[in-house]
C-alpha cells in the first residue's frame, strides 16, 4: 500500500520480511531513543541496545511471519523506515498484560512509532488502516491499545482514527495508562 498526498506516493506501507531485522533493530532504538519514549515504551533505548541479534531476528520473523503477530512498516522514498506497528492477536483463555484471562479475542496494537518528521502527515492512519485488515482477516472485530495518561498528543492522534476510550485504567511501568478501542470495519 502506497501513502500519498495530492496523489503523489510519498511511502510504502507493509509487513515486515524475514531478512529486515537489522532494520526493524534501528528502528526500534530510534523510536525509543524519541524524547517522548518515556511515555510511550516500556523498554528503554539502552535496553534495546543490549539485545543480541538473535533477539531481533527471533522478533523480526515473529513479525513477518507470525500466525497471532505482524509487524507493519512505513517505508519512504530511499528506503528510511518512518513507521511501524505491531499487531498481537489473541485468543480468549490467553493471559492479558494486566494480568487477566481474555474472555474473548483481542487484538492488540502495541510498538507504535512514527518518525518525528512524519508525524502529521498520514502515516499513523496507513499504518492503522493495514493493521485493521490483518486483524479482521484473522477473525477480529475491534483493535485494542493502551496509552500513557499523559501522552495528549497520542490520545489525540488515536481519537482522530476512531479509537475511544474503554473506561480501564492501569498503570504499568511507565505509569498511569489507558485502553483505547476502535471497531473494525
Amino acid at each position: 500500500m502506497a501513502g500519498a498526498r495530492g496523489g503523489v506516493a510519498r511511502y510504502d506501507v507493509r509487513r515486515v520480511r524475514l531478512h529486515e531485522w537489522e532494520a526493524v533493530r534501528a528502528l526500534r532504538i530510534r523510536a525509543t531513543g524519541d524524547p517522548d519514549a518515556g511515555v510511550a515504551f516500556l523498554t528503554s533505548r539502552e535496553e534495546e541496545l543490549a539485545r543480541d541479534d538473535s533477539f531481533w531476528q527471533a522478533r523480526t520473523a515473529g513479525g513477518a511471519l507470525g500466525e497471532n503477530a505482524a509487524q507493519f512498516v512505513a517505508i519512504a522514498g530511499g528506503g528510511r523506515w518512518i513507521g511501524t506497528v505491531t499487531v498481537l492477536l489473541r485468543a480468549p483463555g490467553e493471559i492479558d498484560h494486566l494480568g487477566h484471562p481474555l474472555t474473548a479475542p483481542r487484538a492488540d496494537i502495541v510498538g507504535v512509532y512514527i518518525d518525528p518528521d512524519h508525524r502529521g502527515q498520514g502515516v499513523l492512519s496507513e499504518l492503522v488502516d493495514v493493521a485493521s485488515a490483518w486483524a479482521k482477516a484473522g477473525g477480529h472485530g475491534a483493535l485494542t491499545l493502551d496509552v500513557h495518561q499523559n501522552n495528549a498528543r497520542a490520545q489525540r492522534a488515536y481519537a482522530r482514527l476512531g479509537f475511544a476510550p474503554t473506561g480501564v485504567t492501569f498503570v504499568s511501568t511507565i505509569g498511569p495508562e489507558l485502553e483505547m478501542r476502535r471497531a473494525i470495519e
